[in-house]
């Protein structure tokens, strides 16, 4: 097989139906679960840190706070960098590239959780290494983005973000099971004792590194043989760096913080959340719901934007996510009394699948934004219309690969500002106030520009 793609056409309907929509679909459904196995290792911080204490490790609540925040940080600014990856290396090769990256924290979370005398800085360097996984949904949704025209961009980018989220619910599913059993035998290492209370058991928390291992081999080896790289693709750092002038692009990097930054946010200060507010709830028979629900609704959130446009959408989610904020305040417990963990939790099911929505929605306007500009900045012959959808694509793909990279950051701050504000006012309530007014801002930026009848770019 040719590795190297020389035509590529997909808005010629012709093309597209012959050649183009099977090359597509072959490196779209290769690159998902790549994408959900750099999720895993992207949130497995999220449910670790809830059994390290039970096993030894003696870290504060704000220092697990800090190892289930620090993914986020390290990963959203390693998508800076790969945002623009793709059309410098090719596709098929930063994807087999990015995915084998994930071996080195998987494997290192294996070895440093099998003795509680692991230094806390060691633990750092082991979240902010996990990080490699959030960095490449940022170099897989522009990778994808090149192969799909306008008509199916929303679809498409919708499934590899969605299903690729089911990562983060997936990671949480499967860790409290796989950790229950030595699935490597002596190979896998010596159990640790798990105390809590007048409970003992034996746990293998090393595995919730070591059972990504072969999945993570598999996919590397199906990307590298399995994929492709396009030659109109190609374009250096300084070509795509036009972004960083466009208003377009921080406008969306605020809308994606927002609906992306939210879902991440929210995923992985979810388990802690709980456990602090319920203490007699066992989050990790719930937690993975959350993202599970939010990461379905994502490829909805695409195919609904398709259907009758992405602004308005994106309009409707950010109103009801306010809406179900108020909720999730109102079953909170107070001074320690009261609270409905039933309401709490079905408030941010609510609010998951709305960021879930959202993602797919926003992630339809980036294209769609990108192509009325140029179009309108292009002359009206046919060959400048041509060139004008041929640099629109890339700088789309730049724009989406960046905005994923600043709403990342969501996935820090959330669960730092629960923290900060349990220790500045006893609560977290203040904290989802805030979120609140953040969300009216991207009601009204998203109304102003792109939602209200003549907005300055209709999508």
């Amino acid at each position: 097989m040719s590795y190297i793609v020389t035509r590529w056409e997909p808005e010629n309907t012709a093309f597209w139906q012959q050649d183009g929509k099977s090359v597509a679909r072959r490196n779209l459904w290769i690159s998902i679960p790549a994408l959900m196995l750099a999720f895993v290792i992207w949130q497995v911080w999220s449910v670790a840190v809830l059994n390290m204490p039970n096993i030894g490790f003696s870290y504060t609540q704000n220092q697990l706070f800090w190892l289930a925040a620090l993914p986020a940080l390290s990963g959203a600014t390693l998508r800076i960098f790969y945002s623009f990856m793709v059309p410098i290396f090719g596709g098929r090769k930063w994807t087999a590239i990015s995915t084998a990256s994930l071996l080195i924290p998987a494997m290192g979370i294996g070895f440093a959780v099998q003795d509680p005398s692991t230094s806390y800085v060691t633990m750092v360097i082991l979240a902010l290494l996990c990080g490699f996984g959030g960095g490449n949904f940022s170099s897989s949704m522009s990778n994808i983005s090149f192969f799909f025209p306008k008509a199916e961009k929303g679809t498409a980018l919708g499934l590899n973000a969605g299903l690729g989220n089911l990562g983060v619910s997936l990671v949480q599913f499967v860790v409290p099971i796989v950790i229950t059993m030595g699935l490597f035998g002596a190979f896998g290492g010596e159990p640790q004792t798990w105390v809590k209370g007048a409970v003992t058991k034996h746990v293998w928390l090393q595995n919730a590194g070591f059972v990504w291992v072969p999945f993570i081999v598999l996919s590397t080896i199906a990307a590298w043989f399995g994929m492709n790289d396009l030659a109109s693709a190609k374009a250096s750092f300084a070509d795509q760096a036009v972004i960083f002038k466009r208003k377009h692009n921080w406008l969306m990097c605020w809308l994606y913080i927002g609906t992306f930054g939210s879902f991440i946010g929210f995923s992985a200060g979810f388990p802690l959340l709980v456990k602090g507010q319920f203490p007699t709830i066992d989050p990790t028979k719930y937690v993975f719901f959350g993202p599970l629900v939010g990461a379905l609704a994502r490829p909805i959130g695409g195919w609904l934007s398709d259907k009758i446009g992405g602004a308005k959408v994106t309009q409707v989610v950010f109103l009801l996510m306010i809406a179900a904020v108020f909720g999730v305040v109102g079953f909170l417990p107070h001074g320690g009394q009261g609270g409905s963990f039933q309401g709490f939790f079905a408030m941010f099911l609510c609010l998951f699948a709305l960021t879930g929505i959202g993602n797919g929605s926003t992630f339809m306007q980036v294209p769609a934004i990108f192509l009325t500009l140029h179009k309108r900045m292009a002359g009206k012959s046919e060959t400048a219309q041509k060139q004008a959808v041929a640099e629109a694509t890339k700088e789309a793909a730049a724009v989406l690969g960046f905005s994923g990279a600043i709403g990342a950051y969501g996935g820090f701050f959330i669960p730092k500002s629960y923290g900060t504000s349990i220790a500045l006012t006893g609560g977290v309530e203040a904290a989802l106030y805030a979120f609140i007014c953040f969300y009216m801002t991207c009601v009204l930026i998203n109304w102003w520009f792109y939602a209200r009848k003549n907005a300055e770019i209709p999508c």
